[in-house]
């Protein structure tokens, strides 16, 4: 019997779908391949729009999820073809889907992901588990962050007090103390990850993203600037806490911009998000009982300038990546996808109540079975 599974997750930042093949077999994880997958750029820009209110939105969001589905499906394929495994040699596909809007507060909260399970079973032969995040909200949880049950059972040491940070468009933490007891196990989004500094660099040199922080570093962080961004009520919430793009976009700075009593240069602005950032994640860290070490993973870890600033706000801790522990930062989050099928697959518990806020522990996720 196969003990391959497929993890799929396109993440806030929306820079493409992170594909991986895991083999959970002889009770290990083992990473088979990964790669990450763009958008088609007509795609990209409509489901950028869909995070936003708009005209036509039913129509529009039931066209992109077939169509998301769709390029998660070839992505599925691709990574089949090219380590010459068909669809038999899967056990099960666990895909995230995209995220077109986060709202999980309130009587009525929730969270919208979409690239329908149907589509990617019936494209790719395999049987899928999506839609992981309704039942912890339907439980009065946030619906996220929902790794750290997978990076407590990947990640979690007998010796070290361990925080994973994933940095993708939104940053989150999932702290490991030593031992790992779940019932001390914690993760809450920080704030701001990528996605600020991307649409920034994006509106102001045209780049995707400021590769390595070299444009922020050349500037300087403004701090009235940073005084006011960081006044951000989310920051001063405890957890359990989750947010997004729609909070935390360039309108959110605009405000904060226009106040300033003067025309604050664009790369001081990249400056200053880049520190916050850093600021906000490091202020978290350091509220946490006791660290160790801290494992950064996601498109963050490759900003070697925002590292340098993590690692200056926390001199008494280690900050490296996932790569020390033999995974590499681009490929934690696709297989915690993977490992939620497994997880649903065995009914195993795939939240941590303490961590969302559900009123209780649960499997996570439905069955799309594709004959």
């Amino acid at each position: 019997m196969t003990s391959k599974y497929i993890g799929l997750i396109s993440g806030t930042s929306m820079d493409g779908i992170d594909a991986v093949i895991v083999d959970y077999g002889d009770n290990q994880c083992k990473t088979l391949d990964f790669d990450t997958y763009p958008y088609p750029d007509e795609l990209l820009v409509e489901l950028k729009s869909l995070c936003k209110p708009g005209t036509n939105e039913v129509n529009r969001m039931a066209q992109a999820d077939r169509k998301v589905a769709e390029c998660f499906a070839l992505a599925c394929q691709d990574l089949l073809s090219r380590n010459n495994l068909s669809a038999n040699d899967v056990k099960l596909i666990g895909s995230h889907g995209q995220t077109i809007r986060h709202h999980p507060d309130g009587e009525y909260g929730f969270s919208v992901q979409i690239g329908d399970g149907n589509s990617i079973a019936a494209k790719t032969g395999i049987d899928v588990v999506a839609d992981f995040r309704r039942k912890d909200i339907a439980l009065g949880g946030q619906g996220a962050p929902l790794v750290p049950a997978y990076h407590q059972a990947v990640f979690s040491s007998p010796d070290e007090d361990r925080v994973v940070l994933n940095i993708g468009g939104i940053a989150n933490i999932s702290y490991l103390p030593k031992g790992c007891d779940p019932e001390k196990v914690l993760g809450f989004d920080t704030g701001p990850g990528n996605r600020l500094m991307d649409a920034w660099c994006k509106t102001h040199t045209g780049k995707e993203f400021d590769e390595d922080g070299n444009w922020a570093a050349s500037g300087q962080c403004h701090l009235p600037l940073l005084h006011s961004l960081k006044n951000q009520d989310y920051f001063k919430l405890p957890a359990p806490k989750s947010t997004g793009r729609e909070l935390f976009n360039l309108e959110w700075l605009q405000q904060s911009l226009i106040v300033q009593p003067e025309e604050i240069p664009a790369e001081d602005v990249q400056a200053t998000l880049l520190e916050l950032t850093a600021l906000t994640i490091a202020n978290d860290i350091k509220a946490l009982a006791a660290v160790d070490s801290v494992y950064v993973c996601g498109g963050g870890a490759r900003n070697s300038h925002l590292m340098t600033r993590i690692a200056q706000h926390l001199p008494e801790i280690k900050v490296t990546t996932t790569e020390e522990l033999g995974i590499h930062p681009d490929a934690v989050e696709a297989p915690a996808f993977a490992w939620l099928a497994w997880a649903y697959e065995h009914n195993v518990q795939g939240n941590v109540p303490k961590v969302t806020g559900a009123s209780r522990g649960a499997v996570l996720g439905t069955l799309f079975k594709h004959g």
